[in-house]
């Protein structure tokens, strides 16, 4: 590939940027935080190395400019991702979590590239600059629907949109470093960023907005619902992202500035306070040994500085006046209420519970009287705070001075949604009267659920029907069908047989070249002309005869004697016609095949007759003759098409200055398929060597 078309594989515009400097600069304070948490840990090298392979990834997927270059760094991430999550294989739980992230991933990756390969037919290009040069004229093609639909199943699986959702939670089951990395910044919203990148050329579509809001929207509900249910802190954290995911995916569904702008803004507010909070559920996992909220108590009191960076994140999770989590609620209400339906009361109800899981995971494990732990628990070292308080405080700094990253990074990744400039800066006030009331009556109303929370979560838990009949239990018994039918299949299939396994394996074959040859016309060709006289007619009748013989006789000498007379009649035919290399190349074959077959006849204890029944006979017979007709349509029909001769006459030409030899069918041997022959020869002197 030249320099130009490499450079031309990738691009970095407004999205791509943004999501470039999250990955990145996220990565750097986990990459710092890993080697510390982990620090003594055999395996540290190896985590940090996938990691790498992770971040690598993941900036090559969002800066990509060719569709088929974004697919092979999306499946990348899935790999990277498959061996984060079982990072610790030694538990059943690590091994599971990882295997059904790869497989819900990676299937929902397969119906995606059936979308690309579709749409790089319908615009005739796969670069992603050339599809959105053309606007919104790709929403009027034929195949158009069937585009969205699997490009959409592809992202809704990378971003565990509703029903696909279940795998996140359970991805939890990786080392705290994994989950803050995964679930803030980088693989979740790999699904969301080809949404966002592929808007403009879908957004006028009816399918595209109603795929987009109403799954979306499930999935806010749903991520919200199972959020409250939680009591580990890492979990909780899991369906909040989820309920994150929903709402970017309903946002770019909805074509309008202000949804662009708000999806970029809560895009990058989730990921400062997500990030923040992993990190610091990590922490106090190591200090006070259990992540569940309802043990958790007293440990700001100890640990003052971790609990400053838990209340700075979870003000801009709840979005609190002052912190760059209010401008994200704010849009986020303004959009909402523009849109018919349900959808306001959903915002509202989401919201809500989203300041519950802030208060949850921020506030509560450090509020009240200290709780007795293990060891002494205290504030960690530097390298384990320094992550979350630089992304937690940066939440703040966004929200008293929002002009710091409106033009150089909202605006331009707004834009690039939408596929226009939106012409809104960040911080200008939106909505007016209602969206305030919105926006205290979530806080509000969520300070109340937290209030009543540890009465409500029993209640939610023990709802155990949301287990026993939700996406993640349907996912175990749709692989243990799979399992079954799969076993069923090999012992129908694999029999044990031999025979049986030439016989469908043929059968496969030639009648598949058959039907194919018959579907083309390949009957109709006209015969090639005459190429045998009377030697090779009488050669032939003797291979007839002798393959004739060997399916008459019983004994097994015999069988063998007679299927070397077709082997020598084949090699004599090849003589006549002026193939003497050939020819003594099938000579050496024939003889070595039956000094290998006599040698094993010879060693066998005994000489089993043929058993088998007479149907089962006329079976073997028919295939038989299947098998050689179809082989000989399939050649006559090779005869008899135009032979092109640029092969035969550049190797005649190359022979004397490419290879140095006069006799062409040497140098085809020896030196065209140097490599080939050379098996064949290690092959054949290796069993010459040891008949046995």
């Amino acid at each position: 590939m030249d320099p130009d078309a490499r450079r031309r594989a990738f691009r970095l515009d407004g999205l791509s940027r943004l999501f470039a400097l999250l990955i990145a600069g996220i990565g750097a304070g986990v990459f710092l935080y890993a080697a510390a948490y982990l620090e003594g840990h055999p395996l540290l090298h190896r985590l940090l190395a996938v990691l790498t392979l992770f971040m690598a990834a993941m900036l090559g997927a969002v800066l990509a400019d060719d569709l088929l270059l974004l697919f092979a760094f999306w499946e990348l991430t899935s790999l990277a991702s498959f061996l984060l999550i079982g990072f610790d294989a030694h538990r059943a739980e690590a091994r599971r979590a990882a295997q059904q992230g790869l497989m819900v991933t990676v299937a929902g990756g397969l119906a995606m590239l059936a979308g690309i390969l579709v749409l790089g037919d319908a615009a005739g290009t796969f670069r992603i600059s050339a599809i959105l040069a053309q606007g919104s004229t790709l929403a009027a093609h034929p195949a158009a629907p069937w585009i969205v639909v699997l490009i959409a199943i592809g992202c809704f699986a990378k971003s565990a949109q509703w029903p696909l959702h279940f795998w996140l939670p359970n991805a939890m089951a990786a080392p705290t470093p994994v989950s803050a990395y995964l679930h803030s910044a980088t693989m979740v919203k790999l699904g969301v960023y080809l949404l966002a990148r592929l808007n403009p050329a879908f957004q006028e579509m009816a399918l595209w907005q109603g795929l987009l809001t109403g799954f979306g929207t499930a999935t806010m509900l749903a991520g919200a619902v199972l959020a409250l249910r939680e009591r580990d802190l890492k979990r909780k954290l899991a369906w909040s992202t989820v309920v994150a995911l929903g709402t970017l995916v309903a946002l770019i569904g909805i074509e309008d500035p202000l949804a662009a702008t708000a999806a970029v803004v809560f895009l990058l507010v989730h990921a400062l306070y997500k990030a923040s909070l992993f990190l610091i559920a990590g922490i106090v996992d190591k200090k006070a040994g259990t992540r569940d909220a309802m043990q958790l108590r007293g440990l700001a009191r100890r640990m003052p500085i971790t609990a400053a960076a838990a209340l700075l994140a979870g003000l801009s999770m709840a979005g609190a006046p002052g912190f760059i989590g209010a401008f994200a609620k704010d849009l986020l209400f303004t959009v909402q209420l523009g849109v018919p339906g349900l959808l306001p009361a959903v915002a509202l109800v989401v919201n809500a519970a989203m300041v519950v899981v802030a208060g949850v995971v921020a506030a509560r494990p450090f509020m009240g009287k200290p709780m007795e732990t293990r060891d002494v628990a205290k504030d960690p070292p530097p390298a384990l705070l320094v992550a979350p308080i630089v992304l937690a405080t940066l939440g703040l700094v966004f929200g008293m001075a929002p002009h710091l990253i409106s033009a150089a990074i909202i605006e331009p990744a707004a834009g690039a949604i939408l596929g226009r400039p939106t012409g809104i800066a960040l911080g200008e006030k939106q909505g007016g009267t209602v969206v305030m009331t919105m926006s205290f009556a979530a806080l509000g109303l969520g300070l109340l659920m937290f209030l009543g929370w540890r009465r409500l979560q029993p209640t939610l838990a023990g709802q155990t029907w949301l287990d026993t009949y939700g996406p993640d239990a349907g996912y175990g018994r749709a692989m243990r069908a799979v399992s079954a039918v799969a076993v069923a299949l090999t012992r129908r299939v694999q029999g044990g047989s031999l025979r049986g396994y030439l016989a469908a394996s043929l059968a496969l074959v030639f009648a598949g070249a058959a039907l194919v040859l018959m579907a083309r016309g390949g009957l109709a060709l006209p015969l090639p002309g005459p190429w045998a006289g009377p030697a090779q007619l009488a050669l032939a009748a003797v291979i007839l005869a002798g393959a004739l013989a060997a399916c008459r006789l019983r004994a097994l000498f015999g069988q063998v004697m007679a299927a070397a007379l077709v082997g020598f009649g084949v090699g004599i035919l090849f003589l006549t016609l002026g193939a003497a290399d050939l020819a003594f190349t099938q000579f050496t074959v024939e003889i070595l095949a039956i000094v290998l077959l006599v040698a094993i006849l010879a060693r066998l204890p005994f000489h089993a007759p043929d058993a088998r029944r007479a149907p089962e006979r006329r079976r073997d017979a028919l295939l038989a003759a299947g098998v050689g007709a179809a082989g000989t349509a399939i050649l006559l029909a090779v005869l008899s098409v135009p032979f092109d001769p640029f092969i035969t006459e550049w190797m005649g030409q190359a022979a004397v200055p490419e290879a140095r030899g006069r006799n062409v069918v040497n140098v085809i041997i020896v030196d065209f398929r140097a490599l080939d022959t050379l098996g064949e020869i290690a092959v054949l002197l290796r069993r010459a060597g040891k008949p046995g």
